[in-house]
């Protein structure tokens, strides 16, 4: 097997210190094999497209080894879970091995489902198939809609038994990402006063993640402003597409705007701004329509956490950090407009447009009418208009509405709205079938249906793959093990 030759690993997170994190090397899979990989994810890395066969990849991200330079470390953070300060998280399945240089800059390879760590509570460190597919699936899909997303390069499994609500066998799949630093991370150094730490990771952080940031009158202003902006444009980018994160614990928000930690997330079918994804979210904090309020919330959070690095924490300083918080409702608002806009395929700006968009989304909740085929099929309204009557219950609402959308549209929208408006979306009836499939030691329909996600905006080979979901679809659901 021939190795990869040139990898350069920096490493710059180990360079904090050993109270970020715990160095241990990961708890590997017994008899691993390779159950899917991401062609795009690699070829992001720079690396070849036979990397697999080499220089023992199969051991090293199935946790059995590592190559040299790599240095697996778990890190420790804090964090608010549905609103309520949780203490010392950290992570708890996740193993960071390094940071290695790439055409795209340095990026951090993290394995998920590496055994126990100092951190895992009363986890068991494991990660299991189901979970890990769709992580994966999900990942890349998010990249190809355009979303900012961790990447996913590979899973490995294996037969070793874990115990969720029944026994599963274990996974692990690789994350890439420029950082996998979390607002939860600030949190835990601020809320136990080791404000030393407190400073350097944030000097750490702007040095390498936020440089602009550095001369600024206020440096830790600055950087909760940009990280206000870029979870604003990210929310928008999710509310857009009907994407539900389902856990968005302030340990799960990344602090260079990444959709992060991918577990009981999910894509509205039929649209309900209620909707919730996580089947343990009880109260409905994390539902569709909440999501906006929730990051605003967790910015604050944040907030607090960088308090001790303005003016020692004084009153002053904490109106500064929370003018910064504010740039977050407007950011957001304007995201959101013009995204709806482009998916309406709108011409210029007008003032009418947020009642034209409100009207639309108000007939689809009332007739539940499928968030992603609803605005697939409004792409080709300008043109044939029945597709899409054929979804609404009341049609001699929804032609006023087209009436006044038409005036608002060009001839040549279609092409832009196409653009902007997936076909195809990782719904849960898909994953789980890919998931039932490699159940059975058939891997095939990931490859699959990783092909046709990383291609979201062109009409599938199989009609299916962008129907509406088959009645069974309905009694799926996905919990915090998910």
């Amino acid at each position: 097997m021939k190795p990869l030759d040139g990898l350069v690993w920096t490493n710059r997170f180990a360079a904090l210190g050993s109270e970020f994190f715990t160095e241990l090397p990961a708890q590997g899979l017994p008899d691993p094999h390779w159950v899917a990989h991401s062609p795009a994810c690699a070829a992001q890395l720079g690396w070849p497209a036979d990397w697999t066969t080499r220089d023992n990849a199969l051991a090293v991200f199935s946790g059995n080894a590592t190559w040299p330079g790599m240095q697996p470390l778990a890190t420790v953070y804090s964090g608010h879970q549905f609103g309520v300060w949780a203490g010392q998280l950290g992570d708890g399945r996740a193993l960071w091995l390094g940071e290695v240089a790439t055409p795209s800059g340095p990026q951090e390879l993290q394995l998920k489902g590496g055994g126990l760590t100092p951190y895992s509570r009363r986890g068991d460190g494991r990660a299991v198939l189901r979970s890990s597919i769709r992580e994966f699936l999900c990942s890349e899909a998010m990249a190809a809609l355009g979303v900012p997303t961790t990447r996913a390069l590979c899973i490995t499994g294996s037969p070793l038994p874990v115990l969720r609500e029944t026994v599963e066998t274990a996974a692990i799949v690789t994350r890439v990402a420029p950082s996998f630093v979390r607002f939860g991370h600030f949190e835990h150094f601020a809320h136990h006063g080791q404000l030393d730490a407190l400073r350097r990771l944030a000097d750490w952080f702007i040095a390498h993640h936020a440089p602009e940031c550095a001369d600024a009158p206020e440096p830790a202003v600055a950087l909760l402003r940009k990280v206000s902006l870029q979870t604003a444009d990210l929310i928008a980018q999710w509310q857009a597409i009907g994407f539900c994160h389902g856990v968005m614990n302030t340990d799960n928000m990344s602090m260079l705007g990444l959709t992060l930690d991918y577990g009981p997330f999910g894509f509205m079918d039929a649209f309900n701004p209620g909707h919730i994804c996580n089947h343990s979210d009880d109260r409905g904090r994390y539902a569709y329509a909440r999501q906006p309020s929730v990051a605003f919330w967790n910015l604050h959070a944040l907030a607090q956490g960088l308090l001790p690095l303005v003016d020692d924490g004084s009153e002053a300083g904490g109106e500064r950090l929370l003018e910064a918080v504010e740039s977050y409702r407007e950011r957001f608002a304007q995201q959101m407009l013009l995204r709806m806009r482009a998916k309406l395929g709108l011409q210029g700006e007008e003032d009418g447009d947020q009642a034209l968009i409100d009207d639309l989304l108000r007939q689809m909740a009332a007739s539940s009418t499928d968030f992603t085929i609803t605005f697939r099929r409004l792409s080709r309204a300008l043109t044939d208009a029945e597709p899409l009557r054929d979804l609404f219950i009341n049609r001699d609402a929804l032609d006023a509405w087209l009436a006044r959308w038409h005036a608002r549209t060009a001839p040549d929208a279609e092409a832009r709205m196409l653009a902007v408006n997936p076909a195809v979306v990782l719904r849960n009836h898909l994953a789980e079938g890919a998931i039932r499939a490699a159940d059975q030691g058939d891997f095939s329909e990931t490859e699959r249906l990783l092909k046709v996600l990383s291609c979201p905006f062109d009409e599938p080979i199989l009609p299916s793959d962008a129907a509406l979901p088959p009645d069974w679809a309905q009694t799926l659901e996905v919990s915090c093990s998910s």
